[in-house]
């Protein structure tokens, strides 16, 4: 189940101000086939104070990632990813997948084909919103 901004305290107009500035931020790494850090997104929040392990961050994100993949534009939040290590989402970028009805059994096949979606919507530079 995801939580929302109701279920931490964060304003309603805070927690939707955050969400533009992370989405912002992924739009642009998106367009330039690029990839972003949890710790260098949460930087780049500022109306709402995340950490990079923050578990209200997985909420937000998915919630993101549901609205993202709604409008048929991918999980946006795919080239957010662990800064060392695997260089790869978390695994509740992975369970979310799963619960929107993607074939995650190959995480490794999964994330590449929804990071290439991804980069193919924001890259042409067509879509605003």
């Amino acid at each position: 189940m995801l939580l929302t901004n109701s279920d931490f305290g964060i304003p309603q107009s805070d927690w939707n101000a955050a969400k533009e500035q992370a989405r912002n931020a992924m739009i642009v790494r998106a367009g330039a086939e690029r990839t972003i850090s949890y710790t260098d997104l949460v930087a780049e929040i500022t109306a709402v104070h995340f950490q990079p392990h923050d578990k209200r961050l997985d909420h937000f994100l998915a919630e993101i990632a549901s609205e993202e993949d709604a409008a048929g534009r991918g999980m946006l939040t795919v080239v957010v990813v662990h800064k060392t290590g695997d260089m790869r989402p978390g695994p509740g970028f992975f369970e979310l997948a799963k619960h929107l009805g993607r074939e995650t059994g190959d995480t490794d096949a999964f994330w590449i084909l929804e990071l290439r979606r991804v980069f193919d919507v924001w890259g042409r530079g067509q879509i605003s919103d």
